[in-house]
């Protein structure tokens, strides 16, 4: 990390974007005090936004199998900063389970990752009651955690706002219209300045019932079709896992049999679930699938966060902020023009 030259100490600032990325940059600069307004085109409920199809899960280490080591770093600083600015975030850390069957593909799980600690089925079933009998092994993250985007970009809004910070929804703002420094957050939509991006498909279905319950996200290693069940809370689940080189928002039926056959075999339960929704998001991702805060003058383009937009978001803008602050540069994610 370097210093550069920086952004005027006294320069309004303009954030496009009111999704994960754009709020956690609203949030933190308005909490140093400058003064920041945050347009985002849809309306307060964020429905066209990626982060209302996000899983939201805060799982640094697990992400480690498939993730550089960048996304172990800014992770595990996110986790500090959630904790910091949103004490209520749920910390039970993270489970993963599979069959006898599996058990290869669930020695390299735990081989790729670290954090963990290893559990027989007995310690399955003293962490998630509802397990037991079904899983004879389990790896225990006891430090990830996770939230629910729906209910936790409302919060960050709140925050922003009590942090003196605007809000326009319903604003389809454009940078080169703006005056100071504009931070662009707006994902795909972004590909008239970042032609790279492409989109990467997540579908998830959320299912609720009674009879099972949950206290933190499960993961099911499988060779086929490798699952997430996610609790949010009110007796209902997210279930998730793709991600498919695709820019449509729908979701097919084999992933949707693949989900819930795979849910199915985490207990058998959810198959008389009600399945309360079906829906897709597109992540933003740059061909190396790692993020980056471009810098020309006073624009600024953070994106790119790929299936980790929760989880990296909060360590982004705390990178942005440095910038704007003291000119610091961070060599693996900035890159300045």
């Amino acid at each position: 990390m370097y210093q550069t030259s920086r952004p005027r100490g006294d320069s309004p600032v303009t954030i496009i974007g009111a999704g994960i990325t754009g709020a956690w940059h609203a949030l933190l600069l308005a909490e140093a005090g400058r003064a920041v307004t945050l347009h985002e085109r849809s309306d307060a409920a964020m429905t066209e936004s990626t982060s209302h199809w996000a899983g939201g899960m805060l799982a640094p280490w697990c992400e480690e199998e498939a993730s550089e080591p960048l996304i172990t770093r800014l992770g595990t600083r996110s986790l500090d900063l959630w904790r910091q600015h949103l004490p209520e975030t749920a910390f039970n850390g993270s489970l993963v389970v599979a069959h006898p069957r599996d058990r290869a593909d669930f020695e390299r799980f735990a081989r790729l990752t670290s954090g963990h600690r290893r559990l027989d089925a007995e310690g399955v079933r003293e962490l998630e009651p509802a397990l037991e009998g079904r899983f004879g092994a389990g790896l225990f993250y006891p430090e990830e955690g996770h939230v629910e985007p729906r209910r936790v970009l409302p919060r960050l809004h709140a925050a922003i706002a009590k942090a003196g910070g605007a809000i326009k929804f319903g604003s389809d703002a454009e940078a080169d219209d703006l005056d100071g420094l504009v931070i662009d957050c707006r994902g795909l939509a972004a590909r008239d300045r970042e032609p790279s991006l492409r989109g990467v498909k997540g579908e998830m279905i959320i299912i609720e019932t009674a009879e099972v319950e949950l206290l933190r996200p499960v993961r099911l290693i499988h060779p086929r079709w490798p699952l997430y069940v996610i609790p949010r809370g009110d007796g209902r689940f997210m279930l998730g896992a793709t991600s498919i080189e695709a820019e449509d928002n729908g979701v097919s039926v084999r992933s949707a049999l693949e989900l819930l056959g795979a849910a199915y075999v985490v207990h058998p339960a959810f198959g008389e679930a009600r399945i309360v929704e079906f829906g897709a998001g597109l992540r933003p991702a740059f061909p190396d699938n790692l993020p980056k805060i471009r810098i020309e003058q006073e624009r600024i383009t953070v994106n790119g966060l790929y299936r980790h937009g929760f989880l990296l978001a909060p360590a982004l803008a705390e990178l942005t902020l440095a910038y704007i602050a003291r000119g610091e540069i961070d060599n693996e994610v900035m890159q300045c023009a």
